[in-house]
């Protein structure tokens, strides 16, 4: 097993720029996960850790071994695509056999190594079948089977999930967990979907716009992000960002004033008309009381500063265990998103009246997305 050490990286494509200052240390054995929207850079990352692209500038390390002029066949790594690229012609058990075949390893030693990662990905009934016959969740499992029997040093995952539903999704998610502690190989994955990321992670790595937003645990970053991009970014349903103006000692958003924190005051030392954006996350926005629907909303010469916001109610979604509520802040475009018990009866039209918890409020810079508050 090996480490993974990327210093400086950047990949230029002609004028255009896929990733930069790219700089970050995969620990042997742990599992590090790129997270990040549609063109961040994460498959960039990966396949010049596989040496399918090559970096314009910058170091990568496998090991203490300086890779960047070693081509891809000599890297010891695996890699998993989201196609799975199986051999049409082959059987389940040629496909898991091939790499060793290519490097010419014992016939003996490869019959045991397929039939131990057979059973251990609950294929052994299916070793003589061709990829056509057999389902998607299966194929994956094929093609995570090919990279295990290698026994590489790193494991790379370019989103090995993203053509499952979402049931076997999670089956295949908690075996990919579970796969991991048995076999402890430094593995390096990339999804766009966060809840892979936090579930599967040891640390995750979010991307924006070919460079690192934020490197950390999954619970550090879901309860510090680094900026408005992760906070956004990370969590389902996402944090609320309410657009505000400081004005007399509260918040003004849309036609109305929440309270602002002492702490943030003081810490911030914001001037009246300073404008912020307000991050607060779903689990932190309460159903206060359901109001009649008739009733006025407050304007900012009547009302004074509160930490609840009336809003119109918009979309309801019952999720089972909860339901998913969006109101219409007036006054602004925004909608306000709270989870309430699923025995509280709220319908579409409904004025609500949602307190939000400022101890958990988050401030971020407009035109940055930094966040300024907590620090």
């Amino acid at each position: 097993m090996a480490n993974v050490r990327l210093e400086d990286i950047k990949r230029r494509f002609n004028n255009v720029t896929a990733i930069e200052d790219i700089t970050f240390e995969v620990p042997d054995g742990e599992f590090w996960v790129l997270v990040g929207p549609s063109g961040c850079g994460k498959s960039t990352i990966l396949r010049t850790i596989a040496g399918l692209e090559t970096a314009t500038s910058g170091k990568l390390y496998i090991g203490d071994t300086l890779m960047n002029e070693i081509p891809a066949r000599q890297r010891d790594v695996a890699m998993v695509f989201q196609n799975y690229a199986l051999y049409p012609h082959m059987t389940v058990a040629e496909n898991i056999a091939f790499g060793l075949q290519m490097r010419q390893v014992d016939r003996k030693i490869i019959r045991e190594r397929v039939e131990t990662v057979a059973r251990s990905l609950s294929l052994d009934n299916l070793l003589d079948r061709k990829p056509k016959q057999l389902s998607g969740g299966q194929q994956q499992r094929v093609a995570l089977g090919r990279a295990i029997a290698r026994q590489p040093q790193v494991f790379l995952l370019d989103e090995p999930l993203s053509n499952l539903d979402a049931q076997l999704r999670d089956d295949t998610r908690a075996e990919l967990k579970q796969l991991h502690a048995q076999l402890g190989v430094t593995t390096v994955y990339v999804t766009h979907d966060q809840v892979e990321a936090m579930t599967l992670a040891d640390k995750i790595v979010v991307l924006n716009r070919g460079k690192i937003q934020q490197i950390g645990a999954p619970q550090e970053i879901y309860a510090h992000p680094a900026n408005r991009m992760v906070a956004t970014f990370m969590g389902n349903p996402p944090m609320n960002i309410l657009p505000a103006i400081y004005a007399n000692k509260g918040f003004q958003v849309g036609e109305q004033y929440i309270s602002c924190l002492t702490e943030i005051q003081q810490e911030l030392n914001l001037t009246q008309g300073k404008p912020v954006d307000l991050g607060i996350r779903p689990e932190y926005v309460y159903l206060q009381k359901t109001e009649d629907k008739n009733t006025q909303f407050p304007t900012p010469d009547s009302q004074l500063p509160t930490p609840a916001l009336t809003v119109a109610l918009k979309v309801v979604e019952p999720l089972g265990r909860e339901i998913l509520i969006r109101g219409n802040i007036p006054g602004t475009s925004v909608l306000l998103n709270a989870q309430v018990s699923p025995d509280v009866n709220v319908r579409v039209g409904d004025r609500l009246s949602l307190e939000l918890d400022l101890d958990r409020l988050f401030v971020f810079e407009p035109a940055t997305g930094d966040r300024l508050y907590p620090q």
